[in-house]
């Protein structure tokens, strides 16, 4: 076995070094085209919307519309990691039926709630960035509850065990785990693949397979193997810091969370457990944070734990009523105003704390 470790980090070693050693370096005020599809939603500012193809980012104004999954040709002069001046020269809507189904998602959201509950609800569910205003992204980013409106590992988790719970009462084991699979990665898609959701998607996925063939995998096994392949794949993510994130964060709540929970007893148990995981993923997170954005938010454990006891109930309620409302629009409607209360207290203690 140990062989087997030697082998995948020569291989991920030498892919990293041969991506970045044969990476063609454009110097600075070059003029080019670039040409993709657009992998993840893009933000939404108050004139432009920011969109990342083919390795750098370009602030278009905003009309016309960009979206998740369409295809795009940009032209404009390269200053760092984004085009200076850029123009859209060509825009493909995307046909994608799952992508669709996204989108009227979002619709059912949009059409029930207001502005800012509408993007908490579709950023918990499907990862949606392009509902959050200006106003409320900075003040996420304030109280360090960035994090929490957009899809991650705990929501192909919380996919995973609904979809395993929901079968096995009518499918044998191996059944489930294989729609299951399938079911983990639609929503990848549904929700666009950032480092998170695929990180989490892969780990889900050995977990399953490993389930399957009758051998659990040990999770710190699992998580090497998921940064292997993905790092394979797609070796410039070892700079993404969504990538960084995702993972420091994994790897300081196996390191910490149980530990900090036995030290904090005496804290009331409703938020013991939120702000445990809240403090263990800061513990490797908050350095990389100040490194990029030169600022720790200190009081963000505390805003955290008073917030993430929505967040599952939030999510799995709208992805219910998305559903719902797609089909039938008031009873969707219905549903989600049940879930208003929750949604106007994280705005609540954002609004306070930042």
């Amino acid at each position: 076995m140990k062989y087997l470790w030697v082998i995948l980090i020569c291989l991920v070693g030498s892919r990293i070094f041969f991506h970045f050693s044969t990476q063609d370096h454009l110097a600075e005020g070059t003029k080019i085209r670039v040409n993709g599809r657009v992998s993840s939603e893009p933000y939404k500012y108050d004139s432009a919307q920011s969109v990342f193809v083919g390795g750098y980012y370009s602030y278009l104004p905003l009309y016309p519309e960009v979206e998740y999954g369409d295809s795009v040709t940009i032209e404009g002069i390269v200053d760092g990691r984004k085009l200076r001046g850029p123009k859209l020269i060509s825009l493909n809507k995307t046909t994608s039926p799952l992508l669709a189904f996204r989108k009227s998602l979002l619709n059912v959201y949009q059409s029930s709630l207001p502005q800012d509950h509408a993007a908490l609800v579709g950023g918990m569910t499907i990862g949606s960035k392009g509902l959050i205003t200006t106003k409320f992204r900075e003040q996420l980013k304030n109280t360090g509850t960035a994090h929490v409106v957009v899809a991650s590992g705990m929501n192909v988790a919380m996919v995973a065990g609904f979809l395993i719970n929901l079968l096995l009462g009518f499918l044998k084991r191996n059944q489930a785990l294989i729609i299951a699979f399938i079911g983990i990665w639609i929503y990848a898609f549904i929700a666009g693949f950032d480092a998170p959701i695929i990180r989490a998607a892969i780990m889900a996925s050995l977990t399953f397979s490993a389930q399957k063939i009758g051998r659990m995998n040990y999770a710190w096994r699992t998580l090497a193997i998921t940064v292997g392949v993905m790092l394979l794949v797609l070796p410039e993510w070892i700079t993404d810091l969504g990538f960084l994130l995702s993972v420091s964060a994994t790897t300081s709540l196996m390191l910490f969370e149980s530990k900090i929970r036995n030290r904090i007893g005496f804290v009331p148990r409703f938020i013991r457990e939120d702000l445990s995981t809240t403090l263990a993923a800061q513990i490797l997170v908050s350095p990389l944070l100040y490194i990029y954005f030169g600022k720790v938010v200190l009081i963000a454990p505390l805003i955290n734990a008073m917030v993430l006891w929505t967040v599952p109930v939030v999510t799995m309620m709208g992805m219910l009523a998305g559903v719902v409302g797609i089909m039938f629009f008031p009873a969707g409607q219905a549903m989600l105003y049940l879930i208003y209360p929750l949604t106007w207290w994280f705005i609540f203690i954002v609004n306070i704390f930042s």
